[in-house]
This record gives structure tokens, sequence and C-alpha cells, in this order.
């Protein structure tokens, strides 16, 4: 018997495009970026595009991703958002925060109600956010909201046990808020199922594995890795049943300064 087709995730940057139009791009910043984000901004018709992450192997990784299509006038930029000079005084027509939200956690703790207010000078025309409603929390009655929700709270749990800050992901109506707070317009808000795939499965027990190498209980790590393959078998077993896991919903907003 052979495995039903994955499910087809949604391309959130064709989301993007689709509520961008025709407008011009201009100057685009990405201001959480990674290699997806950036091969993406990297093929829009822009004027230039700078690209920003506190992570400098992630940096990286997203440079050689993208050095046959950089120009002169674009950026890679190594810096974090709670510093106050990083790219101080710029605008930008178009600002993209692909999942940023969450991912501020790790590197900027307990910044994420300031981090709007510190993008919106940036913004000369639109900002887009992509994002993910939280999924570890909450009751599911689904096998495969279950198995989503145990994944993620591993990952999360090893990267306490380990001194790492987990990733905390909002709502889409606290982030409206947010962007209403600065003085940013909504002109479009929606929300869009999620369905993980292999891949994603994969990531979130390969971090889990290299978060437990950082405990110090022996015992602990032992019996956290145990857990992670307990998850991986589930998985497996679902995915090649289902083809993904639904549960839960992405979103995207798109917030203008006029």
């Amino acid at each position: 018997m052979t495995a039903p087709p994955p499910p087809q995730k949604l391309d959130m940057f064709g989301v993007i495009q689709h509520i961008q139009g025709d407008a011009p791009w201009g100057s685009v910043l990405d201001a959480g970026t990674g290699v997806r984000s950036a091969r993406w901004i990297s093929g829009l018709p822009s004027s230039r595009w700078t690209a920003v992450s506190a992570d400098p192997d992630h940096l990286k990784l997203t440079e050689a991703a993208v050095a046959t299509a950089r120009r002169p006038q674009d950026r890679l930029v190594l810096g974090n958002w709670q510093d106050p000079a990083l790219l101080a005084g710029e605008s930008h027509d178009t600002v993209l925060a692909e999942y940023l939200l969450g991912a501020v956690e790790s590197y900027a703790p307990y910044f994420q109600s300031d981090l709007f207010a510190r993008l919106r000078p940036l913004v000369g025309g639109r900002l887009y956010v992509v994002g993910v409603d939280p999924y570890v929390n909450g009751v599911v009655t689904d096998e495969t909201g279950a198995l989503v929700q145990a994944i993620g709270r591993l990952r999360d749990a090893c990267a306490l046990l380990a001194g790492v800050m987990p990733y905390r992901e909002y709502p889409a109506e606290w982030v409206i808020q947010r962007l209403e707070q600065v003085g940013l317009r909504i002109v479009f808000a929606r929300r869009f199922p999620n369905i993980y795939d292999r891949p994603w499965v994969k990531r979130q027990l390969d971090d889990s594995r290299r978060l437990v190498d950082l405990i110090n209980d022996p015992a602990v790590a032992q019996a956290l890795t145990g857990q992670i393959e307990a998850l991986f078998q589930r998985a497996e077993d679902l995915l090649g049943r289902l083809g993904g896991l639904a549960h839960g919903h992405d979103y995207v907003i798109a917030a203008v300064t006029g």
C-alpha cells in the first residue's frame, strides 16, 4: 500500500504577492531573514533589499543561498532589534516579518511586545507579518493535533532544560492590536489551515536532539532521547497514513502607513 501524497501547504509568499498586486516593491527589508525568505526577496523586482538576522550561522547559510542573486545594492546584516542603532534612520517601502515574532524570544527575550514599535520607523509603505497561532497549548481531540502539540512541548522542554529560550508564538489578534497601536492600518488579515510535513517533524526532533546534548543530567537526557524516538515513530506512522499533520493555523497580516 502506497502512502497518500502529502497535503499541499499554502505558499505564504504567494499570498503576499497576491496582496501586493501590481504595486512596486521598492526597497525591501527582510527583518528576520532565513534561507527561504531571502531566496524569495532576492527574486522580487525590488530596487534593493536588506536582510537582517541575529544568528551568525543562519546568516552565513543565507548568504550562500543568495550569492548568485545578490546585487551590489543588496545587503545581509547581522544584528539584534534590541539594538537601537540597527538600521537607524532607514526607511523601506516593503518590510517582511516572516515568523520573526516567535523567533525573537530566543535572541531578545521579553522584547516581543516592543518589536513592532521598533520596526515602525523602518516601514515606509507596507509591513507583512507571517506568523503561526500558538499550537502547543489548548484542548485537542484529534490524533494529529495531539502529536503536533507533543512534538512542540518536548522541543520546548528540551530547550528550557538546556538553558535556551524556546520560541514563543502569539495569535493573530495580538499582532493586529500591536500594529494598530503603533499607527499602522490593517488592510489584510487572514488565517490559513496549517499542515505539518515530514521535514517539519525532522527539524523539530533534530533540534530536540541537539538541545538534549546540552543537558547536564544524563538520566534526564536519556529519558528525553527515548521520548524523541517515540514521537518520531508516531509521526512516521501518521505521516505514512495521512501524508501530513493538520493542526492549527498560520496567518498573514498586511499593514500600511497611510
